[in-house]
């Protein structure tokens, strides 16, 4: 017995001492070391890189990386190609960073980590300047919903909106829009969106009645057509008068515009001077805003000049392409549609009006005069029924968008 004791202790004690110089192995492993960060390319393209980019692949060069388990871009983990992992290089793509819910201080830090400890180095992450392409609403009152559209909207510094400093909004993850509810405004002005990359002030100007024709208010060249109405109770957000367009369904191929409530018709109106007849069709866009409260798909707004079809625009916010419909709705709120005179285009062969090749000139689209009347028209030029349809629209107005 007294020798089976002795040899179970000589066992544990052997298996102690195995523990024990795991264990200090383990403990004695060094921590990694970054000393810098390569573009991943043969030379002499394997230049150092100062700024970084999603989805670039790098080489972070150091010591002790063999047995790295994680390495991390703005605290978000990236993938290592095992097969490049050496004790002085490491080959990883740069992870997409949500920069929303990484803080600025951590954002440009790479962490490498082994079972020895870890090492950051800094290194800046690029995130170009932002950039306004649009705004939901031009003409918002107190309290509307607004929406600014772009790109790189992270790390926001400031927003002001006609010149009003919006100190509470919403940001979508990916920086592409800012939500807000507009204040009182009681002068134009641009939007400017300031990051710490850089600012982006709008050449437009919100609040802005300038290129207006037709409110249905105090600028009236309303002709005939739709219902005029001043009610809130349907279209609310209103501000004075609007027109309403309207159907109770339309059957394939219905183009009967002028039925009652299916068109939008102002007198003669200068949708461009004379004198502006020359500059690029890229310059101007037509531009309305609408209130949907239901839903919309299938009905098709055609925009023209002079009853003249040889070049139109068309507004389809339910068609998505391809095919391809969803119903439409603004449920209840009021939106800015903008339209570029580029998307006026000609009927192709056998195809539909607007869908064509886009008007070359000005003086194509407007005439040696750049006047007329304004037309709108609600029809189906589709081979399948479109269900009832009910819209306002208002403000009616020619932007010049780019010098």
């Amino acid at each position: 017995m007294s020798k089976y004791i002795n040899r179970l202790l000589l066992a544990c004690a052997a298996v102690m001492m195995t523990l024990m110089f795991a264990c200090e192995q383990e403990d004695s492993l060094p921590a990694p070391i970054i000393t810098e960060v390569r573009n991943y390319e043969a030379a002499p393209n394997d230049t150092l890189i100062n700024e970084m980019v999603a989805g670039q692949w790098v080489v972070i060069h150091g010591k002790n990386l063999a047995q790295v388990a994680q390495v991390t871009f703005g605290g978000i983990q990236a993938n290592i190609n095992q097969t490049f992992l050496t004790d002085g290089n490491i080959v990883v793509q740069i992870p997409f960073i949500p920069f929303q819910s990484v803080p600025l201080e951590e954002l440009n830090k790479v962490t490498a980590v082994n079972a020895g400890g870890s090492y950051t180095y800094s290194i800046d992450f690029v995130i170009d300047s932002p950039m306004v392409t649009g705004v939901s609403y031009e003409f918002p009152s107190e309290g509307d919903s607004v929406y600014i559209y772009g790109s790189n909207f992270f790390y926001i510094e400031e927003v002001t909106f006609a010149g009003a400093a919006i100190s509470e909004y919403r940001l979508s993850e990916d920086g592409t829009s800012i939500g807000f509810r507009s204040p009182a405004l009681s002068q134009s002005g641009p939007v400017t969106v300031g990051t710490g990359s850089g600012s982006y002030t709008t050449f437009l100007n919100v609040n802005d009645p300038a290129g207006m024709l037709c409110d249905f208010d105090d600028i009236n060249t309303y002709g005939w057509g739709a219902n005029i109405s001043n009610s809130s109770t349907t279209f609310p957000g209103n501000k004075g008068n609007y027109a309403i367009l309207s159907n109770n369904g339309l059957s394939a191929g219905n183009s009967s515009w002028w039925e009652g409530g299916r068109s939008i018709n102002t007198n003669a109106v200068q949708w461009v001077p004379e004198e502006k007849l020359d500059d690029p069709v890229d310059d101007y866009a037509f531009k309305f805003e609408v209130n949907v409260p239901g839903q919309w798909n299938g009905t098709s707004l055609i925009i023209l000049k002079d009853f003249n079809w040889d070049y139109v625009a068309r507004y389809e916010p339910w068609n998505l392409g391809s095919n391809r419909t969803a119903p439409f709705t603004t449920k209840g709120n009021w939106i800015t549609v903008t339209i570029p005179f580029s998307e006026f285009r000609n009927k192709p062969n056998d195809g539909k009006d607007g869908t064509g090749e886009s008007v070359g000139s000005l003086k194509d689209l407007l005439g040696d005069s750049g006047g007329g009347s304004i037309n709108i028209f609600s029809v189906n030029d589709s081979s399948q029924p479109s269900a009832p349809m009910n819209i306002a629209v208002d403000n009616i107005r020619i932007v010049k968008i780019a010098e």
